[in-house]
């Protein structure tokens, strides 16, 4: 096979497991991946930079940027919550089903009818 062919397969099969993730092996992949520097950086650091990935985030859609820059934005504030949960011992996947399993956790109601 050539080195181009191996390439695009290669491409591919990420693709699919990008495609394939769901939210407890994206956060155990970054737990492989950034585990040790979050745990030394702390609960209280690692929210902060959460919280300047959430005001990036926020500024990338107020100043119309690209959809790949939004996409982008929205990838780091997910990294930066798994790497918060991870320091915390939160499995976001099991919180978050828990809290909102297919209905609304204030109302009961699929979709929601809060009056707000």
């Amino acid at each position: 096979m050539c080195r181009h062919a191996e390439i695009l397969n290669y491409e591919s099969a990420i693709a699919k497991v990008v495609n394939d993730v769901h939210i407890r092996e994206f956060q155990e992949m970054m737990h492989r991946l950034y585990f040790h520097r979050d745990f030394a950086r702390g609960v209280k650091g690692t929210y902060e930079w959460l919280t300047d990935e959430i005001k990036e985030l926020g500024e990338a859609i107020e100043e119309g940027s690209s959809r790949e820059a939004i996409e982008r934005e929205f990838a780091d504030v997910i990294a930066w919550l798994a790497s918060l949960a991870n320091i915390t011992g939160i499995d976001l996947e099991s919180a978050a089903v828990n809290k909102y399993n297919y209905k609304c956790p204030k109302c009961q109601q699929a979709p929601c009818n809060c009056n707000f």
